[in-house]
C-alpha cells in the first residue's frame, strides 16, 4: 500500500464515513471517481467490495476482489472480505480457505481467526478451531498500538509502522513482542543488524519465546551467521527432540553450514513422522541438489510431487535444476495445477517458472515466454523496486566517488589480500569465475556474500530520506574508520573459508559498491563478470531468484539495470583504472585457457590445470547455475535468447546503446 499522500483521501475518507453510517450506496458513489482515475486503487476497491457485500451485489463483490487479488496478492484484508462473502454465500470451505490466506499475509486479522475458529468448530475440528481461537485471543491481547504497527507492517506501510513501533518502545523499552516486530520491519528495510541485535535482546528477556527464537534463526541466517544460526536451531531441538518443526529447521541450519549428512539424517527423522510431507521432500531435495546428488534429489522432489501435485515448489525445483527435462505428463499435470483457482500466489509463481521451462525445452517459445511473462509479473507486484530509484542510486555512486576522493582516502583500509570479489549482473557467468577460482589450490570458493551490502546499508543511516548520506559519507571517514570496515569484512567472513589464502566474494550486486571494496579493502581483487546484454538479461528475466534481485521481474526494468550498470562499471574504470579485470563470459566459453590465465595473473596466483577442469571439482554451489559448472563448457547455451525475439523489444529499447556497445576494454589489467 502507498505510504504517501494521494489526491483520493478526501474521497476515501467520505466513502468510509458512509461506510460507518451503513450509507454502502452513497459510499459507492463516493468511491466512484476514485476508480475512474485510479481503476487499480486498493483501498478504493477494498471499500466497494465491502459495500457490495453489504448491498448483496455479490456477483460485483466477487469481481471487485478478484480485481484487488491481482492487483495486491498479499492484502490481507482483501482475502478477509472474500471470505466474508464466501461465508455470505454458506460457501464455508471457501471461506475457511480464504481467511487463512489474510491471516497468512496479516496475522493481526483477529476477525479471520475467529471465523477460522467457527468455522472449523462446524465441521467438527475441534483441535484446530481451538488452536485458530488462540492465535486470535493472542493478538487481540496485544496493546492497541503494535496491532496498528502489524497492520501497516503487513500492508507495506513500512515508515509508518517503524515510527509507530519506536514510539512503544521508548515507553516501553522491554516489551519482546514490540522488539520481534521492530525486528522484523528491520528485515524488510534490509538492515539485518538491526534486527539480530533487538532479536537477541528479545531472547534475553524470554529466553523461551519460541517465535522470537525462530525469528532470531531467520536473520542470523540472512546475515549468514550459520554456525550461529545452527546453534540456535539445536536449542530449539533440545527442548522437544522429536518436534518436526525444530527437526526441520535444524536441518535447513545444518544445510547451511555444509553438514549435509547431519542435515540429511533430520529430514530422514521428520519424514519417520511426516512421511509425505512434501515441504520436508523438497527441502531434502535442495540439500542433495547443493550437494552434487542431483539424480536423488530428483527422486526426492517427485515424491513431493506424488504426495501433493499442487506442490508448485518441487516443480520449480526441478526446472530450477536446469538440466531436468519434463514428461508429458508432467506438464499436463502442471497445466492441470495452474488452472486450480485454489493456487496461493507463490504457487502461481513457481508454477509459471516452470511451465516456462517444460514449454522452451520443446521449443514452444511462444507459450514458454508466455509463462515467464506471467511467472515474472506475478513477482513484480510483490516487490518495492522501481528503475528511477535504483538509477538515482547508481548516479550518486558516479557523482560523489570521485578522483579526489580515491586521492584522499586510499591506502587507509585493512591491507589482507585475501577477498577476490567476483560482480556484475546474475545469470552473466559468476557461478563459473568461481567454480574456476575455487578449483585452485590456494582460493577458498564461498557464497553470495552480504556484508559489503550491509556495510553499505549501515553507513546509509537511519535517515532514509538523505538518499545520498551513503556514498557521501566515505569522504569524511578517517583511516581507522575504514581499516576497521575492511577488518570487520575479513573477520565475519571468516566462517565460509576453508584455510586458503584467498577466498571469493560472489555477490553481484557489489558493483555498485566498488568505491567502498577499494577503500576499506585497497588490495582485494574484483572482477567484473559480463555477458551479452540479450543473453544474460533475458536468462535472468526466465529465473526465479529466491531473494532480491528485484530488477529481473520486467524486461525494461532489467535493461534498464543492465545499462545502469556498464555505465557505472565505464566510471569505476575511469576513476580507478585497472583497478577492475574484466572477463566476458563468451570469451571463457571460446578461449577458456587464455582466459584462466588471465583471471589468475590478475589474481597473483600461479597457474594450475585444475582450473581448466573446473567442472572435476567437488564443492558445494548454492546458485541456480549449481548443475551447469558441474560440466564441461558448451556453446549451446549463449545464443538461447534469440529463439525469444520477437518477444524483446522491450528489453531491447531499454537497453539502448549497451545493446551494442557492452564489451568496452576486455585487455588484461593490475591493479592500481
Amino acid at each position: 500500500m502507498n505510504e504517501t499522500s494521494s489526491p483520493h483521501d478526501a474521497a476515501l475518507k467520505a466513502a468510509q464515513d458512509k461506510v460507518m453510517q451503513g450509507a454502502f450506496a452513497d459510499a459507492l458513489t463516493a468511491l466512484a471517481p476514485v476508480l475512474k482515475a485510479e481503476p487499480d486503487h486498493g483501498e478504493a476497491l477494498y471499500m466497494a467490495a465491502v459495500c457490495q457485500r453489504y448491498l448483496e451485489r455479490f456477483d460485483e463483490a466477487a469481481a471487485t476482489l478478484e480485481k484487488l487479488q491481482t492487483v495486491q496478492p498479499e492484502f490481507g484484508r482483501a482475502w478477509q472480505e472474500e471470505g466474508h462473502l464466501r461465508r455470505a454465500l454458506s460457501q464455508n470451505e471457501r471461506a475457511l480457505s480464504a481467511y487463512a490466506r489474510a491471516c497468512q499475509y496479516n496475522p493481526a486479522l483477529t476477525a479471520s481467526w475467529a471465523a477460522q475458529a467457527d468455522i472449523l468448530a462446524a465441521m467438527g475440528r475441534a483441535p484446530d478451531s481451538a488452536a485458530a481461537r488462540a492465535q486470535g485471543e493472542r493478538v487481540a491481547a496485544l496493546p492497541k498500538p503494535l496491532i496498528a504497527v502489524m497492520h501497516h507492517l503487513y500492508e507495506g506501510q513500512l515508515l509508518r509502522a517503524e515510527t509507530l513501533c519506536r514510539t512503544f518502545l521508548k515507553a516501553n523499552p522491554k516489551h519482546v513482542e514490540a522488539m520481534r516486530l521492530l525486528a522484523e520491519i528491520g528485515v524488510r528495510f534490509n538492515v539485518t543488524d538491526d534486527a539480530e541485535f533487538l532479536l537477541e535482546s528479545a531472547l534475553e528477556f524470554e529466553p523461551d519465546n519460541v517465535q522470537v527464537r525462530l525469528d532470531y534463526i531467520q536473520v542470523l541466517r540472512k546475515r549468514q551467521k550459520f554456525a550461529a544460526a545452527l546453534e540456535q536451531a539445536r536449542a530449539l531441538l533440545e527442548r522437544d527432540p522429536d518436534s518436526p518443526v525444530f527437526l526441520s529447521h535444524f536441518a535447513i541450519e545444518a544445510m547451511q553450514t555444509g553438514d549435509y549428512e547431519t542435515a540429511l539424517a533430520a529430514f530422514d527423522r521428520v519424514l519417520e513422522t511426516l512421511p509425505h510431507d512434501p515441504a520436508t521432500l523438497t527441502s531434502r531435495g535442495h540439500a542433495l541438489k547443493t550437494a552434487g546428488e542431483s539424480e536423488k534429489a530428483i527422486a526426492s522432489y517427485t515424491a513431493a510431487l506424488e504426495s501433493q501435485p499442487a506442490h508448485a515448489d518441487a516443480w520449480y525445483a526441478l526446472a530450477n535444476l536446469k538440466t531436468y527435462r519434463f514428461s508429458d505428463d508432467e506438464l499436463a499435470a502442471m497445466e492441470r495445477s495452474e488452472a486450480d483457482g485454489a493456487l496461493s500466489h507463490a504457487q502461481r509463481i513457481h508454477l509459471s517458472f516452470a511451465l516456462g521451462k517444460a514449454y522452451e525445452d520443446r521449443e514452444d517459445f511462444e507459450n514458454a515466454f508466455a509463462a515467464y511473462a506471467r511467472g515474472n509479473d506475478l513477482k513484480r507486484r510483490q516487490t518495492r523496486y522501481t528503475s528511477d530509484q535504483m538509477e538515482e542510486e547508481l548516479e550518486a555512486q558516479k557523482t560523489l566517488c570521485t578522483p579526489e576522493l580515491f586521492a584522499k582516502q586510499s591506502g587507509k583500509g585493512h591491507d589482507d589480500p585475501a577477498p577476490i570479489f567476483i560482480v556484475g549482473l546474475p545469470r552473466a557467468g559468476s557461478t563459473l569465475l568461481e567454480q574456476i577460482l575455487a578449483s585452485h589450490s590456494q582460493v577458498d570458493g564461498t557464497l553470495e556474500l552480504p556484508n559489503i551490502l550491509a556495510t553499505a546499508h549501515g553507513l546509509r543511516g537511519r535517515d532514509r530520506s538523505d538518499r545520498t548520506r551513503y556514498p557521501r559519507i566515505l569522504h569524511e571517514m578517517e583511516a581507522d574508520e575504514l581499516a576497521a570496515l575492511g577488518q570487520r569484512y575479513i573477520e565475519e567472513t571468516a566462517i565460509h573459508r576453508k584455510g586458503a589464502p584467498f577466498f571469493t566474494d560472489k555477490m553481484p550486486n557489489n558493483f555498485r559498491h566498488i568505491a567502498l571494496i577499494r577503500l576499506i579493502l585497497p588490495n582485494a581483487k574484483i572482477i567484473d563478470a559480463r555477458r551479452h546484454p540479450m543473453a544474460c538479461c533475458f536468462s535472468g528475466f526466465k529465473q526465479l531468484f529466491a531473494e532480491g534481485q528485484e530488477f529481473t521481474y520486467g524486461l525494461e526494468e532489467i535493461g534498464r539495470y543492465y545499462r545502469a550498470y556498464v555505465d557505472l562499471m565505464d566510471h569505476w574504470d575511469a576513476v580507478q583504472p585497472g583497478a577492475v579485470l574484466r572477463v566476458i563470459h563468451e570469451d571463457v566459453v571460446d578461449d577458456i585457457e587464455t582466459q584462466v590465465r588471465r583471471i589468475l595473473d590478475f589474481c597473483g596466483l600461479p597457474f594450475e590445470q585444475a582450473c581448466i577442469d573446473f567442472h572435476k571439482t567437488r564443492r558445494e554451489v548454492r546458485t541456480a547455475s549449481s548443475e551447469q559448472v558441474r560440466q564441461p563448457l558448451y556453446r549451446s547455451g549463449l545464443e538461447q535468447w534469440k529463439a525469444f525475439e520477437p518477444f524483446l523489444d522491450p528489453l531491447k529499447t531499454a537497453l539502448g546503446p549497451a545493446l551494442t556497445d557492452w564489451r568496452r576494454d576486455t585487455r588484461p589489467s593490475h591493479a592500481a
